[in-house]
């Protein structure tokens, strides 16, 4: 059955390509972003990394966290806020139609999954402050989603069940939608194919729609100013459906107050 829907998926996408080629009366699909360069971990671009002192190194490898630029608390505030803006701030209704998922608890999970990795990615690029802040967004993630099933009424076993087989998805997702962003489209759609929709996707509008969702979002969130995202975690995603979504909008500007809230 997997080799057919993996047939099933390369068809589409070849179809799409056609079409785009052979029938330039219709709207064409979306350019594809290609790129002959792969990243390995040496090669990729780096944010330079803080200098630590050597007390600091040793905690950390104990599994404690060392000093951090702002305060512990302020940073798990803003990494709440910032899985919640993952949950309130995304139309989910308009990712069941368009992209033909079940109204259930785990596609509304997939599709929160791949708005928080969005936020990891962006996080993991401020430093020793970003990667704590990332600890406590998947933790926020986690209690929510234990919450959810228990006010769905789902028992102890099979929660726990459930639980376990999100965190194997969720990490595998991770991965995949890693290696995505570094390649070119056919990756990322790839990603999008096994892990949104479970790879249940043969129509090459959706996966088109949602590759060109992943891109502008992860253009839009990459704007933002990082010590901002550190002292509130106020991200606003961009919609689903828009005329021209080449287009980066003007990233507005938080506000806080001195103490960072």
């Amino acid at each position: 059955v997997i080799i057919y829907q993996e047939a099933c998926f390369a068809r589409a996408l070849v179809a799409c390509q056609l079409a785009r080629v052979s029938s330039p009366s219709l709207t064409p699909c979306r350019t594809l972003h290609m790129t002959t360069q792969l990243y390995n971990v040496k090669e990729t671009p780096q944010h330079t990394e803080e200098e630590v002192g050597a007390f600091t190194k040793l905690i950390e490898a104990m599994g404690f966290t060392g000093p951090l630029k702002y305060n512990k608390w302020k940073i798990k505030i803003a990494a709440l806020r910032m899985y919640t803006c993952c949950v309130e701030r995304i139309n989910y209704d308009d990712f069941f139609d368009k992209c033909s998922l079940p109204d259930t608890l785990n596609s509304w999970f997939l599709v929160a999954q791949l708005h928080v990795w969005m936020c990891l990615v962006r996080m993991r690029q401020e430093g020793r402050e970003g990667k704590y802040m990332c600890t406590y967004i998947v933790h926020s993630m986690w209690e929510d989603v234990e919450q959810r099933s228990k006010i769905m009424g789902v028992d102890a076993i099979h929660r726990k069940e459930a639980m376990k087989l999100m965190t194997e998805t969720f990490y595998a997702a991770l991965f995949g939608y890693d290696e995505g962003l570094l390649s070119d489209d056919c990756v990322l759609a790839a990603a999008l194919w096994r892990n949104l929709f479970n790879r249940e996707c043969e129509d090459p509008r959706q996966l088109e729609l949602m590759v060109e969702y992943v891109r502008k979002q992860m253009q839009f969130i990459d704007a933002l100013n990082g010590e901002d995202l550190l002292l509130t975690g106020e991200v606003k995603w961009r919609p689903l459906l828009e005329e021209n979504a080449q287009s980066i909008l003007k990233v507005a500007t938080p506000t806080y107050n001195d103490t960072g809230l």
